[in-house]
């Protein structure tokens, strides 16, 4: 018996249009806004790509809706009328990415005169008549009335898998009746109307009940109230209706269909390499092309310990590279596998004489405080590297070389700092050093924060640098360890398959670094970022050694007290119902709010049924208890399952603190992330958020310090506009709140209320983020003209700033980055987008990036000067987090008046600005109590 054969069908048009509003504004030429948009096609290129790897199919079409009007037009003249008219950058790309589809070995298909969603219906229909299986690629739910046991929906960007029973649970009616429901919920987006005021709840309770869309329809009278009414109402045009929603399956398709009704040509056919290569260079893909050239493609990241995370993409799989698996390693000529002293010592003089060596490890663990070293690499001329390993005990492993004696004669080079290194994200290689006693001093370059200075809005792993500036692809961790639950360590893998990989990581850094650092030498400014970043890399190694000490006990008398106070939130919200119900179920609270207590509705999720989101919660929490309690409750779930149940879980047993990881190549204002724990997100606005910090604490004989920018972005708001009357206010010590106070509402520094000094901090914060007016009127509370008016008055007293935001906006569009006061470019690649809500978004960041990039550098300056003080004056003091503009320190107590007063003078020298840095020092036994 012979398996059954598959087609896939992809629904083209519904993966054009996501490709195109999920990937940034890319252009042929990058920066040219006039070039043309490629956006779109680069999705469908790695969404198609992907897709061919993950469903296997014997067929396979991609079907895309074809121009001009179809049959349901002359059926109903207002389809789709209310629709918005195609994008002009989108349409300039239908046609490119229908070729790129062909070229890739995929039958596309566009049928004059009937929409995509018919001929998928169609070819499932022929498909199913032959006994062949039916697989729809598609995000569009109204396929959903094509699925029956031979005919399977999915959508790979979510992960959804619609069959019968996938159908059933997500709408409330089986695919038999989907027609019928859509006919009574209706199509806004194609204006075909259903019944007034039936969402998808009543329409599945309806057919459920009466079997039909007929069966009601016969029966309508029965239907009590004003739905029955409404349904009385269409019934003269629910057949119409059914008729516009029911996709055709017998459409006359073999005119236009090479290979129906038999299916023999709609195999796929091998891509066209050739013409694959012009078309990527003519649209600007240069990795692309040069993965056709032979190499593999651009692998997943090789270390993820040493790759920050990057921010995940609007739709899963949009911005990932097409991959194909890579060939099994050989070895390369020049890279050489050492196994023997001999051939040590020979590679040790190598270093010795260097001027510089590219230096890399392969460690057993992703978290560097507790990975040990498995082998490491070398490269010191292009071409050439070695491995060592020391620590694969898999079953017939060669011999090694003993890692002590290879560390210890490794050690003197290691840690003389005239021996200059080099390499890709050094931090976590110091930790993994440092973990066998070794300091390594003399490291001059990170490939991975060159990147992060010169292109911070591109992806900074090794691989993605080599792709993409070399044209190389490498061997991934994935290929050498697997992935998954079969995932191997480094020290199971083979040690000849692992010297392949890891010597080409040693030696693609250093062909990188040479790439890339001329850029950084010919510009001075950026060439001072780079070189802060090398120095706060130092420092932050530094922090994240250190740790900070965490009081359990305390944690967990917290735990405890948040835990009955959940419970009785929970109590009061099932009073409060008249009902007990899951605090944490949207589905019921949805029906306790909507159903039961008749709450109005603030806004509807995708699906169309009433939202239970946090704003919502919070907009009704304003005139209701229920939605209050349920919000004190969340925040106060997430508090313990986030921090008081966990953060004593994340300390080190060796030394009872968490150390968490800076990552420093993430945000693009140069800001750190925080993780493993987060400690920049605890939640301090709330008094439990607060008590969190009582738990970190300093040992015996110390206290806890926290030494804090004053006012940051707003100085430098001040600096950066030049505006006289916020320079004035800061240089004359004036509380600025309560200037802008007294500037916008017209009265003297000494009669601003309370109040009035609230509304002016929102309005000096909330501008430097671009806020609107409409932003600002739900800020505080009032109309949308009080915003306007309030915003206005500040313009026409700061004329200063509103001068810098409008420059800043057109330098921005001119060429395409805003800067620091430092040099930091900050780049904007939607300030020229043609898509209003993105490009409305990166003016509102060419605005505010200077300002939060600027106080990332500032307070990374502070960081590398106070602890060069620190270990020029050997204090005993030690940094022990950063947190925003907050540095923090473990500090005897004999040093507390020294730190009081060195600390804020240090920090505040950093830079010279047109109004003086104020830094402020609290002291106590805890981090809480030194704020």
């Amino acid at each position: 018996m012979t398996n059954k054969k598959t087609l896939l069908l992809v629904d083209g048009s519904s993966y054009l249009y996501r490709a195109f509003h999920a990937m940034p504004d890319l252009r042929a030429v990058p920066g040219d806004p006039k070039s043309p948009a490629t956006g779109a096609i680069r999705g469908m290129v790695n969404m198609m790509t992907s897709l061919r790897k993950e469903v296997r199919a014997d067929y396979a079409v991609c079907i895309f809706d074809a121009k001009g009007p179809t049959f349901r037009d002359e059926w109903y003249p207002a389809y789709k009328a209310t629709r918005s008219p195609m994008p002009d950058d989108l349409r300039t790309q239908i046609e490119p990415v229908h070729e790129v589809v062909r070229l890739l070995g995929w039958k596309v298909v566009a049928v004059p005169g009937v929409e995509a969603d018919d001929v998928i219906g169609t070819l499932a229909r022929v498909a199913g008549d032959q006994g062949i299986e039916v697989i729809v690629s598609s995000g569009d739910k109204d396929l959903s009335q094509l699925v029956n046991e031979h005919v399977t929906i999915i959508d790979t960007m979510n992960g959804k898998r619609r069959d019968v029973a996938g159908v059933t649970s997500e709408f409330g009616v089986p695919p038999s009746l989907m027609i019928d429901y859509q006919t009574l919920v209706g199509d806004t987006v194609d204006n075909v109307p259903g019944v007034a005021k039936v969402g998808p709840k009543t329409a599945a309770k309806w057919l459920m009940e009466y079997g039909s869309l007929d069966a009601l329809m016969e029966r309508a009278t029965e239907i009590k109230g004003v739905a029955g009414e409404n349904l009385r109402a269409a019934v003269d045009w629910l057949p119409q209706g059914r008729r516009l929603v029911t996709i055709k399956t017998d459409c006359d398709l073999v005119e236009h269909i090479d290979g129906l009704p038999a299916l023999d040509l709609l195999a796929y056919t091998a891509q066209d390499t050739g013409a694959l290569k012009a078309f990527y260079e003519q649209y600007g893909f240069k990795g692309l092309a040069s993965k056709l050239d032979g190499a593999a493609a651009e692998p997943a990241p090789a270390k993820p310990a040493k790759t920050p995370k990057a921010a995940a993409p609007a739709e899963p799989g949009l911005f990932d590279e097409p991959a194909e698996p890579a060939a099994a390693p050989g070895r390369t000529p020049g890279f050489e596998n050492v196994l023997g002293w001999e051939a040590f010592d020979a590679w040790l003089a190598k270093l010795e004489a260097a001027e510089l060596v590219a230096l890399d490890t392969e460690t057993n663990s992703i978290d560097e405080m507790v990975a040990e070293i498995v082998g490491i690499s070398f490269s010191v001329t292009p071409g050439e590297a070695a491995y060592v390993p020391v620590a694969h005990n898999y079953p017939d492993a060669p011999t090694q070389l003993p890692r002590d004696e290879v560390l210890a004669r490794l050690k003197p080079w290691l840690e003389n700092p005239a021996k200059l290194k080099l390499g890709q994200n050094i931090k976590y290689d110091r930790h993994v050093f440092a973990n066998h006693g070794i300091e390594v001093q003399g490291y001059a370059h990170d490939t991975m924060l060159q990147s992060y200075v010169l292109e911070v809005h591109k992806p900074h792993g090794l691989s993605s640098l080599a792709e993409r500036h070399l044209g190389r692809s490498g061997i991934s961790f994935e290929d050498l360890c697997g992935k998954g639950v079969h995932q191997l360590t480094i020290n199971q893998v083979d040690v000849e398959k692992t010297a392949e990989y890891a010597c080409e990581d040693a030696d693609m850094t250093l062909d990188v670094h040479r790439f890339l650092w001329p850029q950084l030498e010919a510009d001075a400014k950026l060439r001072g970022i780079y070189e802060l970043e090398i120095a706060s890399s130092e420092a932050l190694y530094r922090i994240e050694r250190n740790g900070v000490l965490i009081d359990a006990p305390t944690l967990a008398k917290q735990s405890g007290e948040l835990g009955a106070r959940i419970l009785q939130l929970e109590a009061e919200a099932h009073v409060l119902a008249d009902q007990p119900f899951n605090l944490s179920s949207p589905k019921q609270i949805g029906e306790i709010f909507f159903t039961k207590l008749g709450l109005p509705v603030v806004k509807k999720t995708a699906t169309g049924a009433p939202s239970t989101d946090e704003e919502v919660l919070e907009k009704l929490a304003e005139d209701y208890p229920l939605p209050a309690k349920i919000l004190e409750h969340r925040g106060l779930s997430k508090l313990k399952g986030t921090y008081t149940d966990k953060l004593a879980l994340l300390t080190l047993p060796r030394s009872g603190r968490v150390h968490t990881h800076y990552a420093q190549a993430v945000a693009v204002t140069g800001r750190l992330s925080s993780n493993d724990p987060n400690l920049q997100n605890i939640p301090i606005r709330t008094p439990e958020g607060r008590r969190v910090r009582e738990a970190f604490v300093a040992p015996a004989g110390s206290v806890i310090a926290s030494a804090d920018y004053s006012q940051i972005e707003l100085r430098i708001m001040a600096h950066i506009s030049g505006d006289a009357s916020l320079l004035r206010a800061f240089h004359e010590g004036i509380d600025v709140h309560r200037a802008t106070a007294a500037e916008v509402f017209g009265v003297t520094v000494e009669q601003v209320s309370s109040e009035q000094r609230r509304y002016a901090k929102v309005i000096n914060f909330g501008l430097i983020y671009g806020m609107s007016a409409y932003g600002l009127a739900r800020n505080l509370g009032i109309d949308n003209t009080a915003a306007k008016n309030y915003i206005d008055r500040y313009f026409q007293r700061y004329p200063g700033v509103k001068t810098y935001m409008d420059e800043t906006k057109a330098l921005a569009k001119e060429q395409g980055y805003v800067e620091t006061v430092l040099g930091r470019r900050l780049y904007l690649p939607e300030i020229n987008s043609p898509n209003g809500p993105r490009r409305a978004g990166a003016e509102r960041a060419a605005i505010n990036a200077p300002m939060q990039g600027t106080a990332a550098d500032l307070i990374k300056l502070s960081m590398v000067a106070v602890q060069k003080t620190l270990d020029d004056e050997k204090r005993g003091t030690k940094m022990v987090m950063q947190v925003h503009d907050e540095l923090v320190f473990e500090v005897p107590e004999g040093e507390v008046d020294w730190l009081r007063s060195e600390i804020p003078r240090l920090m505040a020298g950093v830079a010279d600005l047109k109004v003086p840095l104020l830094a402020e020092v609290g002291v106590g036994p805890n981090w809480d109590k030194a704020h």
